[in-house]
């Protein structure tokens, strides 16, 4: 997640807000080849971002969100199909890592300035519109990273609307623009930056040398909205209601008569996923839930119950507990065992479609935290940090096409599309649960005594976060069983015992996330039950990292 160089400081912002956006239908073929759908219809105004390797692009993209404008992340060397697709009223040039004038550093494409929409530069995307336009960039004589004040200069500039004379922001480059292109004038300066904002005569072009979309800079949410609303004149309309509406249309229209099978799981994502196909396609859409061994104590019950009464869809149960484990059995790299779950989710889905008979998708509530953590962005800035089960743990090869409704979605948006379908608040604000189940809560060999004991222990866990009324306060809430073994002491008798490690943090939408500051009373409960309660854990510890540099789950 570090980026350093002339675009982006190597320190870390820290932020819960890193996003990305877009709602467009995915379907990928055999070989899992994403293809981007236009909705159906009118076209939707959109704010496109060009990715430049960002670690700020979606937290970019969050805030245009938050303004009920839709908006795209693509990459750099992206074509202009985008223009004919939507309806395109503003382009906004991330931040990243390069030196404008470094050979072979990105480039924003021409048709970006040809386009005759507002264009708005972040950092290197400022630096980058000087470079293209005739302007001179060079490396500062002093970088300028964190905290600074800038000075507005010159005349009104739209951007600054509604705001004060000095603004305090957050600056993070190494180089500066020495020289503004032809028809551009400065809007503001900073000690260390002559040209900290600038834009051009006909006030269409705008650069700004600091991090609007961060939470250093306290005004930045309304630049940014000032650049939606005045400069690329947005009306603001998108809204989940628009999302749930489009994304039926598009279902339909992509699946046609077909049958589609969707993948289960008892969490938000898979049940907004099912609702919203079962909106479009009704009885054509079977719902299959695998107990794969690796669920929570109560989960295959509660799922089914759900699933019965609230949607009223064609379900079907298999107890895949065996196969599951067998397949698991030995394996204790964790991105082993993610791709070995994945792979044996798809042969049951696959069994299973055959005896449904004509079944071509399959529809899983894949995230894009999902998929930026499994795959490198298009603009190869992102580093894979770990395989989803979901994403990249499918095989190379399966018979099935993939319906991923809410790829480009983030959870809070799914949560009021939940909402907007009429799912129950217990549906919608459950704590997300991973995939791969208890597996990746489980270092080492995944044994059958080991699930046991984590589901025991995780068991209190959430009942003690409930009953301190704490489970909608928090992101997620567990307990990992570790692979390591401590001497303790019980009854005036030694032990040697597992260690459960208790994890509990806040975000908004697991791009980040911070530690949960738990009350000592609920951890003291927590330790004292586990360790009387679960007789192989002796031992119970309390896991203080936040995202990045940790993850949130352990595998």
């Amino acid at each position: 997640m570090t980026e350093h160089s002339s675009g982006e400081s190597s320190r870390r912002v820290a932020t819960s807000d890193d996003i990305e956006v877009g709602t467009y239908l995915e379907i990928a073929q055999a070989d899992r080849t994403i293809g981007v759908n236009p909705p159906i219809g009118v076209r939707t105004q959109t704010i496109v971002i060009v990715d430049f390797g960002s670690q700020y692009s979606r937290l970019i993209a969050r805030r245009v969100r938050e303004s009920n404008t839709y908006c795209e992340i693509i990459p750099h060397d992206a074509g202009d199909e985008i223009l004919n697709e939507q309806d395109v009223i503003g382009v906004i040039l991330s931040g990243g890592p390069n030196s404008v004038y470094e050979p072979g550093a990105p480039m924003a494409p021409a048709w970006v300035y040809e386009a005759g929409v507002p264009v708005l530069g972040i950092c290197y995307g400022m630096q980058l519109m000087a470079h293209q336009l005739g302007g001179k960039v060079h490396a500062g004589t002093e970088r300028e990273y964190g905290h600074a004040v800038i000075h507005k200069d010159g005349k009104h500039n739209i951007l600054f609307n509604g705001l004060d004379d000095e603004l305090s922001v957050w600056m993070s480059h190494g180089d500066r623009i020495e020289q503004l292109p032809p028809g551009f004038q400065s809007k503001a300066h900073s000690k260390n930056s002559p040209f900290a904002v600038m834009s051009n005569d006909e006030g269409t072009f705008f650069g700004i040398q600091f991090h609007p979309e961060v939470a250093h800079t306290p005004q930045g949410p309304e630049i940014l909205r000032n650049f939606v609303f005045d400069a690329c004149k947005a009306k603001g309309d998108w809204t989940p209601a628009n999302f749930v509406t489009d994304a039926i249309d598009r279902i339909r229209e992509r699946v046609g008569d077909g049958k589609v099978i969707c993948a289960l799981s008892g969490g938000v994502d898979s049940t907004v996923a099912a609702a919203l196909i079962h909106r479009a396609i009704g009885d054509r859409l079977t719902c299959i839930f695998v107990d794969n061994g690796l669920m929570r104590r109560g989960e295959a019950d509660r799922v089914q119950n759900v699933f019965a009464s609230q949607l009223g869809v064609n379900l079907i149960f298999v107890d895949g507990t065996e196969r599951f484990l067998s397949a698991l059995k030995g394996i204790t790299d964790p991105e082993v065992k993610r791709k070995t779950i994945g792979e044996e989710f798809i042969k049951v889905f696959e069994e299973v479609a055959i005896d449904i008979g004509e079944v071509d998708y399959l529809a899983q509530g894949t995230l894009y935290p999902d998929v930026i953590e499994s795959v490198s962005s298009e603009s190869k800035a992102s580093h894979k940090i770990k395989t989803h089960h979901n994403v990249g743990g499918l095989p190379e090869h399966m018979n099935l096409k993939l319906v991923e409704p809410l790829r480009y979605m983030f959870k809070d948006e799914v949560r009021r599309a939940g909402a907007q379908l009429g799912l129950t608040q217990q549906s919608v604000n459950r704590q997300p649960f991973p995939g791969p189940g208890l597996a990746i809560r489980i270092m080492g060999e995944v044994t059958y005594e080991k699930l046991e004991i984590l589901r025991a222990a995780d068991w209190i866990v959430i009942d003690e976060i409930k009953g301190d009324d704490l489970y909608d306060r928090l992101w997620q809430s567990f307990a990992v069983l570790t692979n390591t073994q401590t001497v303790g002491v019980m009854g005036d008798q030694r032990t040697y015992q597992y260690v459960v490690a208790i994890r509990a943090v806040t975000s908004e939408d697991a791009m980040t996330a911070d530690w949960a500051r738990l009350p000592y009373e609920t951890l003291a409960r927590i330790s004292n039950r586990i360790v009387n309660e679960v007789p192989e854990v002796n031992r119970v510890v309390l896991d203080i990292t936040s995202k990045p540099p940790g993850t949130i789950e352990w595998e």
